[in-house]
């Protein structure tokens, strides 16, 4: 290794974020700051990390894309067999947090997961390519398979079968919502003195604006 890992620093210097500039509600914060994401043209912009735990507390995590939120909360879609889908079920509390890497930004979500309409599923799942809707049938996700072939093989015999029909919207595929009970905005400032702005959810559903230590 021609760098040691600990040798690597980048300096946050581009912007602050302070109590009386931030919008007092976190969703027009959050719609702020992704809309300049994707000003800025970031790959990706609506790429997250979502953490999720078994009932015993073994958590897990990976990226996942959101594809809708309002002030009832983020939505992401995926196959409720998959692992994730499992311990959603099982255990409805999650985490995402956003890193958009060029604005020295970091957003963190954390709160009640709970199952979008089967309406809401229908709606999303009939705007993809259908591809992507073939591909939600033929993928078991997260279950052991023999060979990538076994999973092309299904994909063609899927296309054959639908060629000229509508899919349906699989039972097992839908999305869920995260309902955040706190947004922490994360800012990067010098001397890793960054700034943080914590939103909680209070008991009349109004917003708390703290600022945290760095």
């Amino acid at each position: 290794m021609s760098k040691s890992i600990a040798d690597l620093r980048k300096e946050y210097t581009l912007q602050g974020l302070s109590k009386t500039d931030a919008h007092p509600n976190p969703f027009g914060q959050f719609t702020l700051w992704f809309d300049q994401a994707v000003a800025a043209k970031l790959p990706e912009p609506n790429a997250m990390t979502l953490a999720t735990a078994t009932p015993d507390g073994k958590p897990s995590a990976r990226m996942v894309l959101l594809k809708d939120y309002d002030e009832r909360g983020f939505v992401f879609y995926t196959n409720y067999q998959s692992r994730k889908g499992k311990q959603l079920l099982a255990n409805p509390w999650g985490a995402i947090a956003f890193w958009w890497t060029q604005l020295e930004r970091q957003v963190r979500i954390e709160g009640q997961i709970e199952k979008v309409s089967a309406q809401e599923s229908d709606t999303y799942f009939h705007s993809r390519p259908q591809d992507s809707q073939l591909g939600a049938w033929a993928s078991e996700q997260s279950q052991l398979i023999d060979s990538r072939e076994v999973l092309e093989q299904r994909l063609q015999q899927l296309k054959k079968e639908y060629e000229h029909k509508t899919l349906p919207r699989p039972p097992h595929w839908g999305g869920f919502r995260l309902i955040p009970v706190t947004i922490e905005f994360w800012q990067g400032r010098p001397s890793r003195l960054h700034d943080r702005l914590l939103y909680q959810r209070t008991e009349d559903s109004n917003w708390l604006i703290q600022r945290l230590s760095p």
